[in-house]
């Protein structure tokens, strides 16, 4: 495909997604994600023929005007699309299929120092949106959707939804998750909160058999009859400017 049927392939991308876009010349002119892209397809391959200074200082022109941080050794694939991009960062190992959309604040990250395959792989179709970070060696499947603000530490299985810190899978193949052990959450606060079930069950079992459920705000109600019937009394006794 020739540079000009690319740059057309992703200008029609974006037309098709954002539908605040509303002509070709406003997106050649104002969409920096867009930029980021192109100028990121200029610096991998100034990577790729081991020319790494110049690609680093590419990547760091196209930060500086596209607040965009992608690492020159980054593979992206065909029509991404990096809307809003304010603060999308993608590391060096990362591969970012096609058809995917990012929005800012986007992290594709690594967890430690380590070499090697370090950062994510984003397969076709994904969605990730704003804030959300995606971090280590790990997999996002085909057409799953990453929500804002999740940080996303394992593999997520394809036509998925995953939201929360750390993510967990709400949504599969279009059914609804039901998370029926808490350590499925992956909570730091899971064990805390299996520990507690686990007394409370212990002490109703110290006080033999099933407790008996008590009638909700059973005392507030209490109170506000006894209130009640203080008012009537004395309304009995006191004048309230009658006839004045």
């Amino acid at each position: 495909m020739s540079l000009f049927a690319r740059i057309r392939e992703d200008i029609n991308s974006v037309l098709e997604r954002d539908p605040a876009a509303r002509s070709r010349l406003e997106v050649l002119l104002c969409y920096p994600g867009l930029w980021a892209v192109w100028i990121h397809r200029i610096s991998h391959v100034l990577w790729r023929a081991k020319l790494r200074l110049p690609a680093r200082l590419l990547s760091q022109v196209a930060r500086f005007f596209t607040c965009v941080d992608i690492h020159p050794g980054a593979l992206l694939g065909r029509r991404l699309f990096i809307d809003h991009a304010m603060g999308v960062v993608i590391g060096e190992t990362a591969i970012v299929g096609s058809d995917v959309t990012l929005y800012q604040g986007v992290t594709l990250g690594g967890t430690g120092k380590g070499h090697g395959k370090r950062h994510p792989t984003v397969c076709d179709g994904v969605f990730i949106g704003n804030n959300a970070n995606v971090l280590g060696n790990i997999t996002v499947g085909e057409n799953s959707r990453v929500g804002a603000g999740s940080v996303v530490l394992s593999d997520v299985p394809p036509n998925s939804t995953v939201v929360g810190v750390p993510a967990h899978i709400i949504y599969r193949n279009g059914q609804r998750v039901l998370i029926t052990d808490p350590h499925d959450v992956k909570d730091p606060l899971s064990d805390a909160l299996i520990a507690l079930s686990g007394r409370v069950e212990e002490l109703e079992g110290r006080l033999g058999g099933e407790p008996q459920a008590a009638e909700p705000f059973a005392a507030e109600e209490a109170e506000r009859e006894a209130y009640r019937q203080e008012l009537e009394y004395l309304r009995q006794y006191v004048s309230m400017g009658e006839g004045i």
